[in-house]
């Protein structure tokens, strides 16, 4: 396997147009290749400078998850901190997460902060949302948001072998007309649910509103968790 390491955009474009497969840290891919072959070429992204910066409002697709931390908002950094194992962490990048492996451990948190991704093509590099990236799994050479005014997540503990542990992120924004808003993402299975509400004058008339979106069918032990955020967030 030749693998390429771009340094620029337009490097990466024609690694694309050559059919280069994308690898983020290879977690996810190593054992399905080693079954069933690798391929002639592979990309990665690691070189790249579009796809490595890490700031307040900015994470790269190619940024491996160990390196995360209070630069981003604790939705995020508390996210990338509880995946895998230390040697996982060490390989996985913030793209492979999201396009690549069904957990998405990250998403919520992305969900959230409000975040839009740049993708590269073979034809350039666009902006999207987060639906597509999921359902079309692109090249994610960035996230971009606009930065909270604070943020929280919890991942509740799983059994082994069992389903995937539910997982809670949250964000108070300020709105352009001065008001506050409040964004909550639940993990649970395999699907984000999300939704959003106006701060009201007190916790309990907010958590009323998120009720009203496709939050409304969570399990009751996933309210009590967003019930704490809530409150924890608003104080």
């Amino acid at each position: 396997m030749l693998l390429r390491l771009p340094t620029s955009v337009s490097d990466a474009q024609e690694c694309l147009a050559e059919g280069a497969v994308p690898i983020g840290g290879a977690t996810l891919l190593w054992a399905t290749w080693q079954r069933d072959g690798f391929p002639k070429v592979a990309m990665s992204l690691r070189e790249l400078p579009e796809a490595n910066v890490l700031e307040r409002d900015a994470v790269g697709g190619a940024v491996v998850l160990h390196r995360i931390d209070d630069r981003v908002p604790d939705a995020l950094r508390l996210a990338a901190a509880q995946v895998g194992t230390g040697a996982v962490r060490r390989s996985a990048t913030v793209g492979g997460n999201l396009v690549g492996s069904t957990l998405r451990c990250l998403l919520p948190a992305a969900v959230v902060l409000d975040a839009r991704a740049r993708v590269l093509e073979a034809d350039g590099v666009r902006e999207t949302d987060l639906n597509e990236v999921t359902a079309k799994r692109p090249v994610l050479l960035s996230l971009r948001w606009r930065e909270p005014i604070a943020s929280s997540f919890s991942k509740l503990d799983g059994e082994a072998g069992g389903p995937p542990p539910l997982v809670v992120a949250a964000a108070l924004h300020a709105d352009d007309d001065g008001h506050r808003r409040l964004r909550v993402a639940v993990r649970d299975g395999y699907d984000v649910l999300s939704g959003s509400a106006t701060c009201a004058a007190d916790a309990a008339q907010t958590l009323h509103a998120l009720r009203g979106t496709e939050l409304i069918d969570l399990s009751s032990a996933a309210w009590e968790v967003i019930r704490t955020k809530v409150a924890a967030l608003l104080r």
